[in-house]
């Protein structure tokens, strides 16, 4: 009776299963077999013309497999961006480098892709398949940012592959959502790889560099993002290297990206690099011959409209088979399926999230943190800040006082409303007098007379000049050409001329100064930093930059930001732009004293590190240590405390970085409190890169250094807490 119970049940599911199955016209609809299966019945229905079709970031629909269109490229660097609707911008991601602070990274990650499904699924039901509105995003920039002359290096997470690696992971982690099926959403590395500029030559430049830079500082974030984080997508970039343009390079496309790290999920180009094979390269003949390259180099998708159609002919004339179309193809389609685009809605959670969740209460309160961290209070002389509410006459001056597109960045979206440092300060102080005036542009090839303006604020308590630059000014492939500035790079470093005169015509009035900095990269301060009393930068701090101003120049909130970059004082200390050696470049190997150190930022409050203690004082080559500080808040309000570990090699060597960050925590501490910071060091942590690109561990004395800043005589002149060290030694 049980056997027979036990074979009408088997088959009853065979029963079932067959009508389940009979449900669908194909194989590759049906959601229950696995994603190999589907896409290889989706390939094996696909005609080589199709097949084409699909490798262009704009791909057409398949109306006889009832495939839909799609298009590949969409962007959310620091909020879903370019779309039509009105979505959460966070701080930029130079911005969002500057808080140090890892789990902000992943919820904003998170928020994102909330928001980005709420337009894919609105999009969907309205059957708009238009360029925005799909779930694979072109995002983060994981470029070094090694010289701040390039316009796009506010894009980045800053100049150091540690804290680059750690931020992008979380972002990635947070994005794509951790269903053990579906992708929340598709994330991408770029630009792969050794890419920071200029950009008037990125078409056209080639890079050789060593051995030591390239896996020193150069692909460290992009393993961390394919091997660790495991990112859907990579993007490789316009330049060439080593003699081969990126998109077609053996070493970093075959030998690095997948024979070495393994990466499974599909590769894009940057927008028209494979035109530059054959057109500004030169490396190639024609259109087919480079499409036929990147492609067997592992090009999956061209951003383009136009060298991708060749491989129909190039097919034909025997320069690659259906087979290698096939490679692509496979990758391409499973991370569709693996967003869940051929599933019904109600098997795919992120396919339920409804457009009222963009700009909801808790995206909006999580951008306001987040420019709240991202502010890095840079000088506080005779504690300038916070002032005083009870202020009665303010003068709120320069050209980002009230400027809504600065404060947004680029491969921005737009939210419904943007709140300038101007309105932020009126909200915050609504008993004050304010007055505004531009004041100055953000350059200008004439002398300027100030008088009449500085006569309209004579009656002023406190002056706050808002200047700094603009992504108007820096960014990618600019139609600009102004003194400082050209094609969206920088000239110079320093802040524009008009702006310090400017300034040095207020402090001749006698009244206290504050100069609010808005910024994608280090600009060079030193008459300010000698005699402006209080200098914030807040960078670009998306739509809640304003009301973080504010809530920090009057003490409602103690900020806690770190430069992600080092500050130069002068054009003088930066090598050639176009030169790719990091041979003193940043702070891992710059020999000079800088402005301002990377890892920088003050507090209201005051910190210090007790002894630094090691589970070991030595250890061999293949162990972990542990390593605990007490910090301790001395002074009278709370506050964040960035907490950084560096290590020191204490041997001679051109390649050995002077410091490395390899570990960091954003904490809060009460006033007159403690809190014991804990890192483990592993060997890995320990190891250098020699001048084969090995990661090697000898024998020898390590320096390890945690404080709030760079552990350098700069840090602690500029009023850095002093740091805790010990040595450790390796067998």
């Amino acid at each position: 009776m049980k056997k027979k119970l036990f074979y009408t049940l088997i088959f009853a599911i065979a029963a079932f299963s067959a009508v389940a199955q009979n449900k669908y016209t194909y194989p590759f609809q049906n959601p229950s077999l696995a994603i190999e299966k589907r896409v290889n019945d989706l390939l094996s229905k696909l005609t080589l013309q199709e097949k084409v079709s699909q490798m262009l970031n704009s791909t057409p629909a398949i109306e006889r497999l009832g495939i839909p269109p799609y298009d590949w490229w969409n962007e959310c660097l620091h909020g879903v961006a370019r779309t039509s609707y009105h979505t959460t911008s966070y701080p930029q991601a130079i911005g969002m480098a500057a808080t140090f602070d890892v789990k902000a990274m992943i919820t904003m990650g998170d928020y994102t892709s909330d928001e980005g499904r709420a337009i894919h699924n609105e999009s969907l039901r309205k059957k708009d398949y238009s360029r925005y509105t799909g779930l694979t995003y072109w995002t983060p920039n994981i470029n070094i940012f090694r010289d701040p002359r390039w316009g796009r290096g506010q894009e980045t997470y800053g100049e150091d592959p540690y804290l680059t690696g750690s931020l992008a992971k979380s972002f990635v982690e947070g994005l794509q959502g951790n269903n053990p099926k579906y992708l929340k959403a598709a994330a991408c590395a770029k630009h792969y790889a050794i890419h920071s500029g200029p950009e008037s030559s990125r078409h056209t430049f080639d890079v050789n560099i060593t051995e030591h830079d390239l896996w020193d500082i150069y692909l460290k974030a992009f393993r961390e993002l394919v091997v660790d984080a495991k990112v859907a997508g990579v993007m490789c970039a316009y330049n060439a290297y080593a003699g081969q343009p990126c998109c077609g390079s053996d070493k970093l496309m075959v030998n690095i990206l997948r024979n070495q790290w393994h990466f499974t999920g599909y590769v894009t180009s940057d927008c028209g690099a494979i035109d530059d094979f054959y057109k500004t390269h030169k490396m190639f003949p024609d259109a087919e011959s480079s499409a036929t390259d990147a492609v067997l180099h592992g090009t999956d998708v061209e951003c383009g409209n136009h060298t991708y159609k060749t491989l129909i002919q190039a097919v034909k004339d025997d320069k690659l088979t259906e087979k290698d179309i096939d490679i692509s193809l496979k990758r391409l389609f499973t991370i569709r399926f693996r967003l869940g685009m051929f599933d019904p809605v109600s098997m795919v959670k992120y396919a339920q999230i409804p457009i009222t969740d963009l700009e909801s209460k808790p995206h909006q309160e999580h951008a306001l943190k987040m420019a709240r961290e991202a502010i890095v209070l840079i000088r506080n002389v005779n504690n300038t800040l916070p002032l005083n509410k009870n202020i009665k006459h303010i003068a709120v001056l320069g050209p980002n006082a009230d400027n809504a597109n600065t404060q947004l960045g680029n491969y921005n979206g737009q939210p419904s409303v943007v709140t300038t440092v101007l309105q932020g300060i009126k909200d915050k102080v609504k008993n004050a007098e304010v007055f505004y005036s531009r004041a100055t542009d953000f350059v200008s090839t004439k002398p300027q007379d100030f008088s009449k303006l500085i006569d309209s604020i004579k009656n002023a308590d406190v002056i706050i000049y808002v200047g700094g630059i603009s992504p108007r000014l820096e960014g990618e492939e600019m139609k600009v050409s102004q003194p400082g500035f050209s094609g969206g790079d920088r000239t110079t470093i320093a802040l524009p001329t008009v702006q310090t005169d400017f300034m040095k015509a207020l402090k001749a009035t006698g009244k206290p100064i504050v100069f609010v900095m808005m910024t994608g990269s280090a600009i060079a301060i030193n008459w300010e930093e000698e005699n402006i009393p209080g200098i914030i930068n807040a960078w670009y701090g998306g739509e809640a930059a304003g009301t973080a101003v504010a809530d920090v120049l009057f003490g409602d909130y103690n900020p806690a930001g770190r430069l992600p970059v080092t500050f130069y004082k002068s054009d003088s200390d930066l090598p050639s732009f176009d030169d790719y050696s990091m041979q003193n470049r940043t702070y891992r190997y710059f020999k000079g004293v800088p402005l301002y150190p990377f890892g920088f930022g003050m507090s209201y409050t005051n910190f210090t590190y007790g002894k630094l203690k090691l589970s070991k004082t030595k250890i061999g080559k293949n162990e972990s240590v542990n390593a605990e500080v007490t910090v301790t808040n001395s002074g009278k309000i709370a506050g964040d405390e960035v907490v950084q570990l560096y290590i020191t090699h204490l041997k001679a060597g051109t390649d050995v970085p002077l410091y490395s960050l390899k570990g960091f925590k954003r904490v809060h501490i009460g006033a007159g409190t403690s809190e014991k910071v804990r890192f483990n060091i592993s060997p890995e942590m320990l190891k250098l890169v020699n001048e084969n690109g090995e990661s090697v561990l000898d024998s020898g004395d390590i320096k390890i250094s945690v404080s709030g800043s760079l552990p350098s005589e700069r840090s602690i002149e500029l009023g850095a807490a002093k740091p805790a060290e010990a040595i450790l030694s390796i067998k």
